[in-house]
């Protein structure tokens, strides 16, 4: 099994497929044959990974990107759809915000400053409505805690008890998205 290993000062072996390539990272004192028996142990982890990053190369491969007049169009439907989304969840959440800014990003869905100013990624609206939503309600609770911690998933959660379901749509259909954008 071929792998790329790095060693540092940390004090578990993991692994990861990033780009379709497996990365080992070890404890500088871990043995070879340690690594090996990580691999061996958690083969059908990475068999199973390695499949899906093969087809999600595929599929990104085969995935028509935006022309610059479709971005500029979903950026203008974006810029009108979102800060009414923004508008009318900030309310709910019990939140004020600063300026909501939309990009076209090929790594983020959103963001908040410490300011409060939002950001969004005009791939959304190529996202079903709810996962949108979801998003949106998910910046405006870092309003609140900045941070991923559970008091923060609850407050999400508060709002948008599906927030998951949603999550893991984009998990398993985002990456088609940020795809359109090109290399």
């Amino acid at each position: 099994m071929q792998y790329d290993l790095i060693r540092s000062a940390r004090r578990s072996l993991s692994a990861q497929i990033k780009e379709g390539r497996l990365i080992v990272r070890a404890p500088i004192t871990t043995s070879e044959r340690e690594i090996e028996q990580f691999l061996l142990k958690h083969e059908g982890w990475i068999v199973k990974h390695m499949a899906q990053a093969q087809e999600r190369a595929q599929a990104t491969l085969e995935t028509p990107t935006l022309t610059k007049e479709e971005l500029r169009a979903l950026t203008r439907q974006a810029k009108e759809v979102i800060p009414q989304r923004v508008a009318y969840y900030a309310p709910i959440v019990g939140v004020s915000y600063g300026t909501v800014t939309i990009r076209a990003q090929k790594s983020r869905w959103g963001s908040c400053s410490t300011r409060g100013n939002l950001s969004f990624n005009c791939l959304l609206m190529l996202a079903p409505q709810e996962v949108l939503d979801s998003i949106v309600v998910h910046e405006l609770c870092h309003r609140k805690q900045m941070n991923h911690s559970r008091r923060f998933y609850a407050e999400v959660l508060r709002v948008c008890p599906d927030y998951y379901t949603y999550r893991k749509w984009l998990n398993r259909n985002g990456y088609l998205l940020f795809a359109k954008l090109g290399k």
